[in-house]
């Protein structure tokens, strides 16, 4: 059996809903959440409890990370840290287990993709009413601040050694979070579902069932993509330069930035998508690898286990890690 479900950049549509049988009949429920529409759909489930109550409860979970891990909610574990002007500050081990693989990330790109980039991230508002691009001074001042060596974690202990320093964890957090949602329905008897946060794609499905996920044409019309991938249990995240962004003065500005430079990366890539087991993962490599560029990008998703990636040019052309069509099967539209 396969479902074929359109993968788009910020949103993915309601495929399905109604009153859950037990005879795979589907139930779906949407909320928005993660700055993000997010749905969950169950196709089989073998547990007591109703599965509304289950859905409920896992969105119930995410909104809770979301609690913790936020720049933007003045409660949170982050913004803990980035007002602490530079104190240690006492997180939960979820926080400090997240933080510790964004350093692994943050190592292995030589600090392309650094969760320190909040000073810089902050100034670009993409969703101003009329947005614009921050001054080169404001820029400049703001980098002074990024590195992730300002980065001190011991246990769940904290220290930004920069005071002006401040964390963002949107290029990793939602991938975890989807994680753990992933693992709560696991748990509670869900058989095969499919969690949809956004640009992040996390299946549970038997291994004699696949589904058939739709990589969306950047800048495409609505629904038009360059292929699908299959998969019977794996995660898929996409990073885009469509996903979110604006024009100002006839030129083209995203929010996937430049550590280097505080500007959005300009290497003649269009968007990045990741396939393998852990979403966490998955969300770091379509950062990482949409900022290191096509080759160096591929160097690095080639080494790594279990992990491929399809990646989309501004021309269109598209260029595939090793995997491709070997351990991963990706059905392309040509």
């Amino acid at each position: 059996m396969k479902k074929l479900i359109i993968l788009f950049s910020a949103l993915l549509a309601v495929l399905s809903a109604g009153c859950y049988s037990g005879s795979k009949k589907p139930m779906s429920q949407t909320a928005f959440m993660l700055d993000t529409v997010s749905t969950i759909t169950v196709y089989d489930y073998s547990g007591n409890e109703d599965i509304n109550t289950i859905i409920n409860n896992c969105f119930a979970l995410c909104s809770e990370y979301e609690k913790k891990l936020s720049r933007t909610i003045d409660t949170s574990e982050i913004t803990k840290i980035n007002t602490s002007k530079g104190e240690p500050t006492e997180i939960s081990a979820d926080t400090a287990q997240l933080i510790s693989l964004a350093l692994d990330f943050s190592e292995i790109s030589g600090g392309k993709f650094d969760i320190t980039i909040d000073p810089v991230s902050s100034l670009w508002d993409f969703k101003a009413d009329s947005p614009a691009p921050p001054s080169d001074k404001e820029i400049k001042a703001a980098l002074e601040h990024v590195g992730y060596g300002n980065i001190e974690l011991n246990g769940t202990s904290i220290k930004l050694s920069d005071p002006n320093s401040a964390l963002d964890l949107g290029g990793i957090a939602k991938g975890f979070i989807g994680d753990k949602a992933k693992e709560f329905l696991l748990e509670n008897g869900v058989k095969e579902a499919m969690i949809s946060l956004g640009g992040n794609i996390l299946i549970i499905c038997p291994e004699n069932r696949d589904f058939k996920i739709g990589v969306q044409k950047p800048f495409g019309m609505d629904g038009q993509l360059i292929g699908a991938i299959v998969t019977s249990g794996n995660s898929i995240v996409t990073s885009g330069i469509y996903q979110r962004y604006f024009e100002y003065n006839g030129k083209l500005y995203h929010h996937i930035l430049d550590t280097s430079t505080g500007y959005p990366v300009d290497n003649g890539l269009a968007s990045v998508t990741i396939t393998g087991p852990s979403s966490a993962v998955c969300d770091a490599l379509s950062t990482t690898v949409f900022c290191l560029g096509a080759d160096d990008g591929l160097d690095l998703i080639n080494s790594i286990d279990g992990y491929e990636a399809i990646i989309i040019t501004k021309e269109n052309k598209t260029v595939y890690s090793d995997g491709i069509n070997k351990s991963v099967t990706f059905l392309t539209n040509s």
